[in-house]
């Protein structure tokens, strides 16, 4: 469960990346880009206060 809750920035970035991925091939509207760029900012600010609370 550790682990997981280390990683889980990364995760919620990759998710990020995932939509833009989704965005490119398969339907392109503005509601996906949206979502990408609040998962990219949410994966980023989340994997800087979890580890350094860790720390």
């Amino acid at each position: 469960m550790e682990t997981l809750l280390k990683n889980l920035g990364i995760i919620i970035l990759l998710l990020g990346v995932v939509c833009l991925v989704i965005y490119k091939f398969a339907c392109p509207s503005n509601a996906l880009l949206i979502v990408s760029i609040a998962l990219e900012i949410a994966g980023i600010i989340s994997y800087i206060v979890i580890n350094r609370r860790r720390d």
